[in-house]
């Protein structure tokens, strides 16, 4: 049964190529959208590109929903039926503009690839999601292990997370040149470590506790005094592998190489979670944990800049979109404590230079009115 269609192959490495040196996306998004492209051709049994017919988007989005996931059994996330349709639309309004289809491709009918409204609302949804706190992390460090260089390892590498706030990607680059304790500072060179979008900055620890930065100190002064790295060693080596009495193979102390990704690192967090008995929170909440812990402390917009250019971001508002959305429970402690100030203070809170915003008083009295009732 045939499986592919030559002139839609040409086509595709065309596009593909177009996304990862035009558009700059990363191998996995690249590979993502050749994935969504595939299932749509799957589902009009290999025909010619050219033969496009708004009715085979519409049978596209009838597989989607129908489409089971062999590993568990159960039907697609909404999410994941909305990416898929928007990467084969994105890649047909592409094709619209190609000689050779231009003719034969409207844009108004890549217009039947959109998701329903409601599909659309559920995939963008912004869900509470638990990050750990500060405390939380700190039982961690205090329970893990160390008598073993592996275990002090691990141990640092949760501890430099928080202190740091860099991403896992990057942590897993990192030599011990990229890392300055005399400075208190981290020196993310793009060069070398693998930053988001390959941006070069240097960040300084954040104040999460002497304790906390100890660790990190102690285990870099470890791998230069003990085991004899240098400046362009990893900060956090790979684990070594032996065979043991009975010829298993086991770990054997750490390497001189670096971790090839950062599943290593997650694997960590993981298992140092479970055994502390905490639910597993990934790397990447660390930043958020941060983050948070900037919304309590930052008292001017100048502090809450430094905070967010501190942890990479070039703008503000991308901390505060991306990690900043508050929490149900959040929001309603905040509104508790407005409604609180202003019902104390009567009306002459909702006058004056320092009185709240309009969008703020409409905010209190919808939560004051629901309470009443």
């Amino acid at each position: 049964m045939k499986k592919h269609h030559p002139e839609n192959e040409k086509i595709k490495w065309e596009y593909l190529r177009f996304l990862e040196d035009a558009k700059r996306m990363k191998a996995e998004t690249v590979d993502q959208a050749a994935a969504a492209i595939a299932a749509f051709e799957a589902s009009t049994n290999w025909k010619d590109f050219k033969l496009f017919h708004i009715e085979q988007a519409r049978k596209f989005k009838r597989d989607l929903e129908i489409h089971v996931v062999s590993e568990t059994g159960k039907p697609l996330a909404v999410a994941t039926k909305v990416s898929r349709l928007r990467a084969v639309k994105a890649f047909f309004q592409w094709l619209a503009g190609r000689p050779g289809y231009s003719r034969k491709l409207t844009y108004s009918d890549m217009e039947y690839f959109n998701p329903s409204n409601n599909d659309g609302r559920i995939a963008s949804a912004v869900r509470d999601r638990p990050i750990p706190s500060l405390e939380q992390i700190r039982h961690v460090l205090k329970v893990m292990p160390t008598s073993s260089v592996i275990e002090r390892r691990n141990r640092a590498l949760i501890a430099f997370a928080i202190l740091s706030g860099a991403r896992d990607a990057a942590i897993a680059s990192m030599a011990l040149k990229h890392v300055d304790i005399d400075r208190k500072a981290v020196f993310q060179d793009a060069r070398e470590v693998n930053t988001k979008n390959r941006k070069t900055f240097t960040s300084d620890f954040f104040p999460v506790g002497d304790d906390i930065e100890a660790i990190v100190a102690d285990w870099i002064d470890e791998l230069a005094t003990e085991h004899l790295f240098g400046p362009d060693d990893p900060l956090f080596p790979s684990t070594g592998r032996g065979l043991d009495d009975n010829q298993q193979f086991h770990a054997s102390g750490i390497t001189r190489q670096f971790w090839s990704d950062a599943g290593p690192i997650r694997k960590v967090f993981k298992e140092s979670f479970t055994m502390a008995g905490l639910p597993y929170f990934n790397p990447h909440s660390f930043r958020k944990t941060i983050w948070k812990m900037g919304e309590r402390h930052c008292a001017n917009g100048a502090e809450a800049k430094a905070w967010s250019l501190n942890l990479g971001h070039e703008n503000v508002t991308t901390s505060f979109s991306s990690y900043g959305p508050m929490t149900r429970h959040e929001r309603e402690t905040v509104m508790c404590a407005l409604a609180g100030r202003i019902a104390g203070k009567g009306i002459e809170a909702l006058t004056g230079t320092n009185a709240p915003s309009p969008e703020t008083i409409v905010q209190v009295l919808a939560y004051l009115q629901r309470t009443a009732s």
